[in-house]
């Protein structure tokens, strides 16, 4: 073995040299090239005009709207902001600028599927190649429609990771994601994979999320972080799309609990619970968790527990909307867990925004499709949140939650130039986020300003 590595060695030191006597460029082009290392191209600033203005951080709406932006960040805001010599003005009209829209719980990696059974035999026959394609598509459609951040919160074969990597450099469109690579979650739980017989579908280990004991739930969480993860996500209770599981049981045991949130706090990162059930929400937030996600049947005195220890809840409003509307396509098992859980998802909403939890806007898409997630903020509206509260959720409930609030989520002088434009007043129709006229992500002009 020795005698490989040193034959080898030599033949690496061989190819390098081949290489040392490969001709120069001529000089003529490494001077340019050196000249455009050493002198970047000036980016022309952008003006961004329109009849209206919501920073995300006063809560107030202003007339007229103004941004300034010089490369990724917002130079400045309102009337008095100076404008560049040169500028480039896009004039939007009768809009509203608001900041780049925040969901802190979506599904890049998978697709929606109207067809349930289909969606789940399709997404077998896929490799994590393929389906890294789709992510991508799912991922452009999601920035064009207005949200410049994701939290992604479980994906197979760390799809999720690679395309956040994609994204960073330059290779593919979508938000910025912070991605939570496998969920984790116990046997025979809603983070399972469905029970296929052993000798068709090989079961998960821990390396895919699944673990049973507090120190394969270690392993587990360890295993995303070494892998890319930003964000880990538990499955604590049973879920609504899953068949072998109650939707409101626990299914991680205290000390499983406290052995992932050890584990990720000590490394950094922040845990977010899926939690259909009371029990299973209260377990996780004793623990430590950082966000509840869902909530449905989640009681008063947990929701109090949540507030005083600050732990976000993420409502997924919509996708509670979408399935009791598609409850009758699902099979029966499905179905009747669909309804149950939309009919106590009011009254836990309501329950919590006259208690104060801190709630960060989240869609849970995939289950509707890529794209029509600011839908979210209509469906907060219809309960009774104010529409200024329902922007909040974004601009600051889930920018702090994702820990990006120094960065994006308002429009201030020094953050990132995350933008989006809707058509008139959207204090007045909230419905309007669900189509914007102009998205700028980090200053590149992702739609309209034509």
């Amino acid at each position: 073995m020795k005698h490989r590595i040193t034959i080898l060695a030599a033949g690496l030191s061989l190819s390098f040299a081949g290489s040392a006597q490969t001709p120069p460029a001529p000089a003529a082009a490494t001077n340019a090239t050196a000249a455009a290392h050493a002198a970047p191209m000036a980016v022309r600033p952008i003006v961004l005009k329109a009849a209206h203005l919501f920073d995300g951080r006063t809560g107030q709406m202003t007339s007229p709207g103004l941004v300034v932006v010089q490369g990724q960040k917002i130079l400045g805001v309102g009337t008095n902001a100076t404008y560049p010599d040169g500028a480039r003005v896009i004039d939007l009209g009768d809009a509203t600028l608001l900041p780049g829209f925040i969901d802190a719980h979506v599904h890049i990696a998978d697709d929606h599927d109207d067809d349930w059974a289909a969606g789940i035999y399709n997404g077998m026959l896929r490799f994590p190649a393929e389906q890294a394609f789709h992510a991508a598509h799912n991922a452009k459609v999601t920035l064009e429609a207005g949200f410049t951040t994701v939290r992604v919160v479980g994906a197979p074969d760390f799809v999720d990771v690679s395309l956040r990597n994609a994204i960073n450099d330059g290779l593919a469109e979508g938000p910025r994601m912070l991605v939570a690579g496998h969920a984790i979650g116990s046997t025979g739980g809603h983070c399972d994979s469905a029970p296929y017989p052993t000798n068709r579908v090989i079961p998960a280990t821990p390396m895919e999320g699944v673990c049973n004991g507090p120190e394969e739930c270690r392993l587990a969480t360890r295993d995303q972080m070494k892998y890319g993860a930003d964000v880990i996500k538990i499955c604590a209770s049973g879920g609504v799309l899953s068949e072998s599981d109650p939707v409101d049981v626990p299914q991680l045991t205290p000390d499983e609990l406290h052995a992932i949130m050890s584990e990720a706090h000590s490394w950094g990162r922040k845990v977010a619970a899926h939690a259909h059930g009371d029990r299973a929400a209260k377990l996780a937030v004793e623990a430590g968790v950082d966000s509840i996600e869902h909530g449905s049947f989640v009681q008063p005195d947990t929701l109090r527990l949540m507030k005083a220890k600050g732990v976000y809840l993420v409502p997924t409003r919509m996708t509670q909307v979408w399935v009791n509307d598609k409850a009758n396509t699902y099979p029966p098992k499905i179905g009747a867990k669909a309804r149950a859980a939309y009919n106590a998802h009011a009254a836990m909403m309501k329950n919590a925004m006259q208690i104060g939890v801190p709630i960060a806007f989240g869609t849970d898409a995939a289950v509707f499709p890529h794209g029509l997630n600011a839908q979210e903020f209509g469906d907060y509206v219809d309960l009774g949140m104010a529409p200024a509260t329902a922007l909040m959720t974004s601009s600051q409930g889930a920018a702090k939650l994702l820990g990006v609030d120094k960065e994006t989520g308002t429009l201030e002088a020094g953050k990132f130039a995350d933008v989006v434009a809707v058509p008139g007043d959207v204090l007045k129709n909230i419905r309007a986020t669900e189509h914007p006229v102009f998205v700028m992500k980090q200053g590149a002009v992702v739609r309209g300003g034509k």
